[in-house]
C-alpha cells in the first residue's frame, strides 16, 4: 500500500455541492449577506443557514406556524423576541411549559437579574434567590406572583378549565410588555400542558386546599388536533424539546405530519430521549411529514434564535407584503 494507490486513485470532484465559503470581511456587508454566508459556512452555522431558508418558506407559503419553547426562553431575554412575535401576529399557536407561562407574568411585575453560573447555590439559598443558569430570581418574584395569580383562580373557583383559558385570563390582567398579554388580545391561543409544572402548581395546591378546580388538558389537545387536521399546511419553530416540543409534534400525527420544523436545541439523539430526538426519528412516527423540509441546529437557542428570527421576520428585513395574515 502507497500514498499514491492510497490518496492518489481517481475521485469524484463533487462539482453539484457548494463550496465551502465564509463570509468576505474585506467588504462592505449587509446583514443579510452576513447571514446569507452562513448556509456554507459548515457545521451548526450551515443547519441554522438552512433552517433561516425553511422559515423564510413558512412565510412565502403561509403556513400555520406553531412557536414552541422552554420555560428557559422567558427566563432568558428571548422573552422580548417571543412577544414581538406574538404581538405582530407572525405565529398562530404557541404552546409552552409551565414556566414558559408563569415566569412572563412575574418579569411584568419586577425584573430578573444577571449573575453567573458559578455562584454558590448555599449563599443564594440563604439571601433567598434562586438561580436558573446564570440568571438570578430573588424569591419575592414569586411573592408577587401569588398576587397576581390567586384572584385569578378565585373567578375559576368551582369550575372546569383548559390551560388555553387560565393563559388568556392571565394576559387580560398583564402588561404590553407580556406575549400573554399580545397572545390574548390578537387570539392567539398558548398552550402549556404542564401548566402546574412550577409555581403555578404550588398556588393551585394551596387554593385547592378549601376550593374545587379542575384544569381539563385533554380539552385543549382536542381542540388543537381537530384545528391543525383542517390545515393544508403547518410549520413549527421549536427551542428546546421536553412536553412542549412532543405536545406540538403529537398533535400533528392525525395530519401525517409538519410540512417544516426547525428545531433549536442542544439535546442529543443517542439517548432516545424525545428532546434528542432528530427529524428523521419523528417522520417515522408521522410527527413530520416524510416529504417536510426540516434542520436542527445543535446550539443553545439563545444564540440562534435571535439570529433566526433576524433574518426573516424582523421588520427591518421584512416589507408589508410579507407578513402573516
Amino acid at each position: 500500500m502507497t500514498y499514491k494507490n492510497t490518496y492518489m486513485k481517481k475521485t469524484t470532484e463533487l462539482d453539484d455541492y457548494p463550496s465551502v465559503k465564509g463570509p468576505n470581511l474585506e467588504e462592505k456587508l449587509t446583514l443579510q449577506e452576513f447571514l446569507n454566508s452562513y448556509e456554507t459556512t459548515g457545521f451548526q452555522a450551515t443547519n441554522l443557514g438552512r433552517a433561516i431558508k425553511i422559515v423564510e418558506d413558512m412565510i412565502k407559503q403561509k403556513s400555520k406556524i406553531i412557536l414552541v419553547f422552554t420555560g428557559n426562553a422567558i427566563s432568558s431575554g428571548l422573552r422580548e423576541i417571543i412577544t414581538y412575535l406574538v404581538k405582530q401576529k407572525k405565529v398562530h399557536y404557541v404552546i409552552t411549559s409551565g414556566s414558559g407561562v408563569e415566569e412572563d407574568a412575574i418579569k411584568s411585575m419586577a425584573d430578573f437579574k444577571l449573575g453567573e453560573f458559578n455562584i454558590p447555590g448555599r449563599f443564594l439559598f440563604e439571601h433567598g434567590v434562586g438561580r436558573i443558569g446564570n440568571i438570578l430570581v430573588p424569591n419575592s418574584r414569586y411573592l408577587n406572583y401569588e398576587r397576581f395569580l390567586s384572584p385569578i383562580l378565585k373567578e375559576f373557583k368551582g369550575k372546569t378549565i383548559t390551560p388555553t383559558q387560565l393563559t388568556k385570563k392571565m394576559g387580560e390582567n398583564l402588561g404590553k410588555d407580556s406575549y400573554l398579554y399580545w397572545a390574548q388580545k390578537n387570539n392567539i391561543p398558548v398552550h402549556s400542558p404542564t401548566i402546574l409544572d412550577g409555581s403555578t402548581g404550588d398556588l393551585t395546591y394551596f387554593f385547592k386546599q378549601k376550593n374545587t378546580l379542575l384544569v381539563d388538558v385533554s380539552e385543549d389537545q382536542k381542540k388543537l388536533t381537530d384545528e391543525l387536521l383542517q390545515e393544508e399546511d403547518v410549520s413549527a419553530i421549536i427551542l428546546g424539546g421536553g412536553v412542549p416540543k412532543h405536545y406540538c409534534l403529537n398533535a400533528n400525527i392525525l395530519r401525517e405530519g409538519l410540512q417544516r420544523a426547525v428545531y433549536l436545541t442542544t439535546a442529543q439523539e443517542f439517548d432516545g430521549s424525545d428532546s434528542g430526538g432528530n427529524e428523521e426519528e419523528a417522520k417515522t412516527w408521522a410527527k413530520l411529514n416524510i416529504n417536510s423540509k426540516h434542520a436542527k441546529v445543535t446550539a443553545d437557542f439563545t444564540i440562534t434564535f435571535p439570529i433566526l428570527i433576524a433574518a426573516t421576520f424582523s421588520t427591518k428585513n421584512l416589507n408589508e407584503a410579507r407578513k402573516l395574515k
